[in-house]
């Protein structure tokens, strides 16, 4: 009998039976199509050559199993079979930390200068990030994942997120903090108490300390509601007044007699000047302090009128005092006003402010004024949302949206011992995500070659492989204690927990969910059907795909009592990586792959020529079987001197779609002062950013803001995004929405 003498020495009885189930598993992440009789046949090729041996190298084995593959067409599982033996050989002993880390920090390399459009890769602070993220990586494809979930994730046919930040101890994604509680309850950081503030001033400062706590405890992003600050407006209000009889006291004769209308008229002048100040500190403190990510948080601002009904004059007042510091920018170090990147700010469209005799319509416009300035707020249908999901509430950074409240519903109450709990309310601050596995859906197109059994097939498989490590990420969470991140699990922004109390309670019964993120829904269509998802047998085609996945989360979902959603993905750098993986595997395909980017999530192709209404409406049933989250938006050109087309475009999101955004154009050039739209210009094969006034092209000379992934970028981008930036189609201008208005009467088609 012969022998195989393995890597580490050891003779062990040669057993074709381990080279036919290495081929088949090959050919399950290769190509996808599984062929029995192939792999039996190489195995006994393989033994009849060395039957007659006394001993063979596990080496020479691989090497036939490798070549037999090639001769027999079977190049994606050869591929694939080479893949996995390099991620086993890598586990094993290869080190990679040094090379990666030497490579960030020389600033040579494109891949960490332009890995996040919100850190600057330059400076100390991120590179120390980036650091501890190469080490988190090589942990984690080294000791954390299994080799077909690091095989899949290296040839790009699913991507597991924040690699770099998994190897901590339970490290959660994104949230909606719950400010309330601790605003009104206090909190503790750094082991100290922070009691309940007396006043706005004081609740907006310890606001954004909160924040930038929970942003270093995690690595997505967060939400805060105004509703929450709102109250303090009254206290404020309440100080001012106490304060002012306190002065007038002590400074006019006792028989003096108060005007209690001029009186009543400068408490409400400071009053506005403490929102003035308590907006502006909020502002410079979110954008000038730095997380441990090496970056300032990733938040978002709810602003819903209809949260509150005690304290909706105040909220009102906020809202507008944001919208107004918004619209006016903030400072770059030139002494320019320019686009700030943070917070995002979520406006929501409700009935109380989208007509134009509605109570706040002010609101509304001013709303529509910043979104022309500076590209925000983006916009949630209180209508659409009701529909969908029952109640209204903001998603978790820049588009993850939570599950309905079911836990409230099915009985089992405050399970997070929240001291602003209140019995039978649907509860939403306070809850999270446990993170996000995306689907590269184009992969599962091209490997099926265009058979539609095939690719059924093959789209089980890799959602199964999807849940598996989804499910790594759930019991990487599991028997975690609360004292890993006291802000979160101890303090209120998630929980009230005890000091050793395990978090896993709040990892089931839908008070936490996790992601299946998706990517290139259009290519994945095109591919398949020759036609786009936003129509005929494309679209067709396109909703059964987004039916499997959620069809896939809920039984999922029903054997395991977690809470999986669908999720569309924003796929930042990762356009970049998907584009190159597919080009590797299946070459050039006209309109497949032959960009270096793919499409987010269900998005209609950046390319492709639509109006802006229309898109709209297409993407609105698209992102109805999104419910883990999505964001649809369209581009536009400068539109500030026109806020009534954007008006237009808001109430046509109230009655279409649930979450929506305007991409509109904020840029500056700080050689010539150019203040309009820098463009992206191919030099020598290279896209480059170009002042069109003075021809500036140093980057570090300009100031550009796009829309990255829902948030709004500002430190460039790599070649895949900028890429896709350069190739978006302009839905709306103001030429084009003035003719559309004409031939409807006045009404979107």
């Amino acid at each position: 009998m012969v022998s195989v003498k393995k890597r580490k020495g050891e003779m062990v009885d040669f057993d074709k039976s381990k080279i036919s189930v290495a081929i088949l598993q090959a050919m399950e992440h290769g190509s996808g199509i599984v062929r029995p009789k192939i792999a039996k046949e190489i195995a006994e090729e393989i033994y009849e050559k060395y039957k007659t041996n006394d001993e063979v190298s596990i080496y020479d084995i691989e090497g036939d199993v490798f070549n037999l593959l090639i001769e027999k067409g079977q190049n994606l599982t050869a591929k694939a079979y080479e893949s996995y033996r390099s991620i086993r050989q890598f586990q094993r002993e290869h080190n990679t930390i040094a090379e990666q880390t030497k490579e960030m920090v020389s600033g040579q390399n494109e891949y960490w200068n332009t890995e996040n459009s919100n850190k600057n890769a330059k400076e100390i602070k991120t590179q120390r990030d980036y650091m501890a993220g190469i080490v988190s990586t090589d942990i984690t494809k080294r000791f954390l994942l299994s080799p077909d979930i690091v095989q899949a994730h290296d040839a790009g046919i699913l991507h597991f997120h924040d690699m770099d930040y998994f190897a901590e101890n339970a490290i959660t994604n994104c949230c909606l903090i719950n400010l309330g509680d601790m605003l009104q309850n206090g909190t503790v950081m750094n082991g100290k108490m922070i009691e309940k503030p007396h006043r706005l001033i004081t609740a907006s400062t310890v606001s954004t300390q909160i924040i930038t706590a929970v942003n270093s405890s995690q690595y997505g992003g967060t939400t805060i509601s105004l509703t929450h600050l709102a109250p303090f407006v009254r206290d404020s209000e309440n100080r001012i007044r106490e304060e002012l009889k306190e002065e007038i006291i002590t400074l006019v004769d006792e028989k003096r007699m108060i005007n209690e209308v001029e009186f009543e008229k400068v408490v409400q002048k400071r009053l506005v000047k403490e929102i003035e100040d308590s907006v502006q500190t909020f502002n410079y403190q979110i954008n000038t302090m730095f997380t441990v990510n090496g970056q300032a948080p990733f938040l978002s601002v709810f602003m819903y009128l209809g949260e509150t009904n005690e304290y909706k004059k105040e909220l009102a007042m906020l809202i507008e005092e944001f919208l107004k510091q918004r619209i006016v920018g903030i400072k770059n170090e030139t002494g320019v006003y320019i686009t700030q990147e943070f917070p995002k700010l979520l406006y929501v469209l409700e009935e109380d402010n989208i007509k134009e005799d509605s109570k706040y319509f002010y609101l509304t416009e001013l709303a529509a004024k910043c979104t022309a300035k500076r590209m925000t707020p983006d916009y949630i249908s209180e209508k659409v949302m009701l529909k969908l999901k029952g109640d209204c509430y903001p998603c978790m950074g820049c588009r993850s949206f939570l599950t309905p409240d079911r836990f409230t519903d099915m009985g089992i109450g405050n399970i997070a011992n929240a001291l602003n709990y209140k019995k039978g309310e649907h509860k939403y601050y306070g809850r999270l995500n446990q993170g996000v596995v995306t689907i590269n859906l184009p992969d599962v197109a091209l490997s099926s070659g265009g058979n539609f059994e095939e690719f059924w097939n093959l789209l089980h498989k890799r959602l199964e492989l999807c849940h598996k490590a989804l499910r790594f990420r759930h019991e990487r969470l599991l028997s975690t204690p609360s004292d890993v991140a006291p802000i979160l699990w101890q303090h209120g922004a998630f929980a009230r927990l005890k000091k050793g109390e395990r978090i896993d309670k709040l990892l089931l019964h839908g008070y936490s969910t996790i992601s299946l993120g998706y990517a290139g829904l259009y290519e994945c269509v095109k591919y398949m059907t020759k036609e786009s998802h936003s129509s005929g047998k494309g679209k067709e085609f396109g909703l059964l795909v987004m039916k499997a996945l959620n069809d896939a989360c809920a039984e999922w979902k029903k054997a395991e009592d977690i809470d999986y959603s669908v999720y569309g993905t924003p796929i930042e750098s990762t356009t970049y990586k998907f584009a190159k993986c597919l080009k590797n595997r299946f070459g050039i395909i006209k309109d497949i792959t032959d960009h270096d980017y793919i499409t987010n999530s269900y998005h209609i192709n950046v390319r492709e020529e639509i109006g802006p209404f229309e898109k709209l409406t297409i993407e609105g049933e698209y992102q109805e079987l999104s419910p883990g989250g999505a964001i649809s938006y369209i581009e536009t050109s400068d539109l500030t001197n026109n806020s009534e087309a954007i008006i237009t475009v808001m109430q046509y999101i109230y009655d279409h779609i649930m979450y929506a955004e305007l991409n509109t154009k904020s840029d500056y050039c700080q050689i010539c002062g150019y203040d309009g739209e820098i463009k992206i210009i191919d030099v020598n094969g290279k896209l480059e950013w170009e002042c069109p006034k003075c021809g500036n092209r140093d980057q570090n000379k300009m100031n550009v803001a796009r829309r990255t992934c829902g948030y709004v970028g500002s430190h460039f981008w790599n070649a895949g995004r900028t890429e896709e930036i350069r190739d978006r189609f302009v839905h709306l201008d103001d030429i084009e929405l003035k003719d559309e208005l004409v031939e409807t009467g006045g009404i979107p088609s």
